[in-house]
């Protein structure tokens, strides 16, 4: 479920990322509104994403989604220049969120792991 959220946080982010064009730098009232209803939400499911997915995983996951689907956006609907090396590094972006994926401990049955040098209560 926490894969789930992370996905939805990503795609939510492409969708904000985009209303910050629409608002015109937060001055029309309804984009921007939408905006950071949008961002508020998105960060909500990637906050809960990260309760079960390791913290770099869920960032990385998380803004190479909205990265590529931003760049894919662009191109698809407001005609943003497209060219070779362009799509190469979105394939290369697409194939790190992939690999994170594949490599990453399932949520559902891997145990939190203690971060190194931090035992409970040593200061």
């Amino acid at each position: 479920m926490a894969w789930l959220f992370l996905l939805i946080a990503g795609l939510l982010e492409i969708c904000w990322a985009y209303g910050l064009q629409a608002s015109h730098g937060f001055t029309r009232l309804v984009p921007s509104i939408i905006t950071v209803a949008l961002l508020i939400i998105s960060f909500m499911f990637f906050s809960t994403a990260m309760r079960k997915i390791e913290i770099g995983t869920a960032y990385a996951v998380f803004t190479g989604i909205g990265t590529v689907g931003t760049v894919i956006t662009g191109i698809v609907f407001l005609d943003e220049p497209v060219d070779v090396l362009k799509l190469v590094f979105i394939a290369l972006l697409m194939s790190g969120i992939i690999g994170l994926k594949m490599i990453a401990t399932d949520p559902e049955t891997s145990e939190p792991t203690e971060v190194s040098g931090s035992k409970g209560g040593d200061s």
